[in-house]
């Protein structure tokens, strides 16, 4: 999740968002989720309620923009610390919740969009405080974000413009990871790479959808070319070294890592798809894998500096990860793989819940928690912290 650290603003402090402002838009994003979930638990031909609207046809949508999107545009809300910044993730929220309401339908798209727009105009306040080619990467994320809600308006089906889908939550994760590895940056050439590794990826995204079967396999490339990258300056290569929230953060990220890379080989190999095995695997190593790994391994986070709510580590929150990465290793390894649909079917199951044993386990340790008194919140964050959330309310 996105980790820009910014510094302060000259002239006047912003008012920031109080935590009772953010509430809402997060449990907007809960619901968002768990109607993904049941989404997801009707495609995968599981026998649950069927609801009035056909959720399955927006699980995709609604599982990458109204629960990921608005968490990360809230994060970016809360860095920016202005009350107005919250309209992008309330924008992106509110959509989910529609589509899961109406199906794939205009106000929804709509919202999503104001979503996307809402989160540049929050990159714009934070690119004035502080300019670089983390906080860049991150504002192409957004960009790819309107860019999927432009299409899809356009009348382009879901399934076409998965690669700018992808480009949002790379492109956003990346810059956060940049930001970190500035430590371990050996040379001004790493960040020139970087930048060249995002433009493969933006141009690889765009003739994907101009020309699909020549662009296709050049955005996979350019997708290993950025996971590469991430793989050889990110500081999870160290910290998988260390004890507790540091290394159980490497491992998510290295996984994830993992999970690109097959993602990038299918793309850059087989060329475009749309449905079938394969599309199945590409996705959810993407978004599954890749980017639920990066929510579990940086809500502890996450949480504290959104809700001012302390979540401990503790290694129980190993047993959801574990079981998201073994899972989805049995869906696409054997499930996909080899055709095997009860495979496929039930350990897609154990996908889901892995995201709602993870969910326990957050409420389980943040509500258990004692705070200690005598240390303030953000200096016990300090060793781990990966985003100052700036002026905020409690």
């Amino acid at each position: 999740m996105p980790a820009v650290t910014v510094a302060p603003s000259t002239g006047s402090r912003p008012a920031g968002v109080a935590v009772r402002w953010r509430l809402p838009v997060l449990a907007a994003a809960g619901t968002a989720l768990l109607g993904g979930l049941w989404a997801a638990l009707l495609l995968l031909g599981v026998t649950v309620p069927t609801p009035g609207s056909p959720i399955e046809d927006v699980h995709g949508p609604v599982m990458v923009f109204g629960f990921v999107g608005t968490l990360i545009a809230l994060e970016r809300a809360v860095a920016a610390g202005r009350r107005v910044a919250l309209l992008a993730p309330a924008c992106s929220a509110a959509g989910g919740l529609v589509l899961l309401a109406a199906g794939s339908s205009l106000p929804g798209k709509l919202l999503l969009m104001g979503g996307a727009v809402g989160l540049l105009g929050v990159y714009r306040t934070l690119w004035g405080r502080q300019q670089s080619v983390a906080l860049l990467a991150q504002a192409a994320g957004a960009v790819a974000w309107y860019a999927v809600t432009l299409l899809w308006l356009g009348g382009l089906p879901i399934p076409d413009v998965v690669p700018w889908m992808a480009v949002f939550v790379v492109a956003t994760i990346a810059g956060e990871r940049l930001e970190l590895a500035h430590v371990g940056l050996a040379t001004a050439a790493a960040e020139r790479w970087f930048l060249a590794a995002l433009a493969a990826l933006i141009a690889g995204a765009t003739a994907a959808i101009v020309w699909p079967r020549p662009g296709t396999p050049l955005f996979g490339m350019a997708l290993l070319a950025v996971t590469g990258w991430l793989a050889v300056f990110d500081v999870a290569r160290r910290t998988i070294r260390g004890t507790a929230l540091p290394r159980y953060i490497a491992a998510g990220l290295l996984a994830g890592y993992a999970w690109l890379v097959l993602a990038g080989l299918l793309w850059a190999g087989n060329g475009p798809v749309a449905a079938g095995n394969r599309y199945d695997a590409t996705l959810h190593a993407v978004f599954l894998g890749f980017t639920l790994s990066m929510i579990f391994v940086h809500a502890p986070v996450i949480l504290p500096a959104v809700l001012r709510r302390p979540l401990p580590y503790h290694p129980v929150l190993y047993l959801p990860l574990a079981l998201l990465h073994v899972s989805l290793a049995a869906r696409v390894g054997l499930g996909d793989a080899f055709g095997l649909e009860q495979v496929w079917r039930w350990s897609g199951v154990a996908n889901v819940a892995s995201v709602l044993v993870f969910l326990g386990c957050a409420v389980t340790l943040s509500a258990t928690h004692r705070r200690r008194r005598t240390e303030p919140a953000r200096q016990r964050l300090a060793g781990a912290s990966l985003i100052d959330p700036g002026p905020a309310r409690r």
